[in-house]
């Protein structure tokens, strides 16, 4: 089989069919992710209009050509609504059909109909824009961490760049001498290959970037609590070893807090358990927004949080816990039209050098915690020597009159 351009021709328009129904089934298999129907049905499409293509000279040019350019271009479309919708941003069917839209009436234009290379730029120019934009979405979403984004991202640029190559390329193959046909006939064999490629490329690094997303959620869900969005017990526990053993080799100090919300119950008993959740979530955000990116913070469980404060030494822990108290108090006035004015106690401890780990710091921040609940809640307390040892004889003073109430009991 020769490699010319009109086995190319058919070769793409197999592949671009099997690539579409591969992706269909892919999205049969995992229904959650939509965009990989999107990108599946581009394919076909995309398939359609070449096929279409091939009609040149046996059906009118309003099917070969006009028909078929419109085809095409709304499946490059469909490639980049499928980005939109793969990072949970809407459709936008005005510009999902506009590319069409701009070919057939632009292409009944006079002086576009007239000149080839103004069909050819405009053509080329659309495709163009579909396909970095589709990069550009899938750049906006790279938040998420998913490897498979980044060759994505730069095929899809390379590619729409080529493309608007494809002008002044064939302008100057257009005066190319007679002896240089071989390489015209050369270059438009590259071009198609290059298209033939990249179809294949890019559909198997999108089915990459659906499997790594399905992946990457599952991992997260582990580790995520579902009402609150932020990390849940074991991931905060995992983290903060992680952040212990990097203070090892570069120490600084480190503030541990315990967050736990003041008569969590009565706020459940007096508003009900949906009102419990909404102040779970509205405390979660407050805490968040006072810590910077590279502080821990997790829920525990139930109403109780815990927060690692990277680089905090006493004051600015402090500060901190105190931002969050009285943030909290402000924000739970009222939620959701109904007057909460829930509050939160909080433990602290500081922590200098890697000698305790993350259990450790949490039991001496327990104890602070416990002696804000004493002190008539709402309020935050730095964990101490003094402070562990009251508490330590307080439990202790507890046991020994149980035991004498036993005593006297017998």
């Amino acid at each position: 089989m020769n490699l010319d351009v009109n086995t190319l021709f058919l070769v793409t328009i197999y592949v671009e069919a099997i690539l579409g129904l591969l992706l269909l089934f892919a999205w049969v298999q995992n229904t959650a992710i939509t965009a990989v129907a999107w990108w599946g049905f581009a394919d076909l499409l995309r398939a359609a209009s070449i096929a279409l293509f091939g009609t040149y000279g046996l059906a009118p040019d309003l099917i070969s050509i006009d028909f078929a350019n419109a085809l095409l271009f709304t499946a490059f479309a469909l490639t980049w609504t499928g980005a939109r919708v793969f990072d949970q941003r809407r459709p936008q069917p005005i510009l999902l059909f506009g590319g069409a839209a701009v070919w057939l009436v632009a292409s009944h234009i006079s002086v576009v109909a007239a000149s080839f290379d103004l069909r050819v730029l405009l053509s080329s120019s659309i495709i163009t824009a579909y396909t970095w934009a589709t990069a550009y979405e899938f750049w906006r979403g790279r938040s998420e961490p998913l490897v498979s984004r980044w060759p994505a991202i730069f095929m899809l640029f390379a590619h729409g760049a080529l493309y608007l190559l494809r002008t002044p390329l064939g302008a100057m193959l257009q005066w190319a001498p007679a002896q240089d046909q071989m390489f015209q006939s050369v270059w438009l064999t590259v071009l198609s290959f290059e298209a033939l490629l990249f179809t294949i490329s890019i559909a198997f690094i999108l089915l990459a970037m659906a499997k790594e997303r399905t992946e990457y959620r599952h991992r997260t869900a582990a580790l995520v609590d579902p009402l609150t969005g932020i990390p849940n017990r074991r991931a905060f526990l995992a983290d903060s070893e992680m952040q212990l053993k990097r203070q090892a080799s570069d120490p600084r100090p480190l503030a541990v807090l315990l967050l736990d919300l003041d008569n969590f119950k009565s706020i459940n008993d007096r508003f009900g358990h949906a009102m419990g959740d909404r102040v779970l979530q509205v405390f979660a955000d407050v805490a968040g927004n006072c810590m910077r990116r590279n502080d821990l913070f997790g829920r525990l469980g139930g109403e109780e949080f815990a927060a690692l404060l990277v680089d905090a030494p006493r004051d600015r822990a402090l500060a901190v816990a105190e931002e969050i108290r009285r943030s909290f108090a402000a924000a739970s006035r009222e939620i959701d039209g109904r007057p909460v004015v829930a509050t939160v106690s909080i433990g602290i401890v500081i922590s200098y050098d890697a000698v305790l780990d993350v259990a450790a710091l949490l039991a001496q921040a327990d104890h602070a915690l416990y002696r804000a609940k004493d002190n008539g809640r709402n309020r935050v307390e730095l964990a101490s020597i003094e402070l562990i040892l009251d508490r330590a004889k307080r439990a202790a003073d507890a046991a020994a009159g149980i035991r004498r109430s036993a005593r006297s009991a017998a």
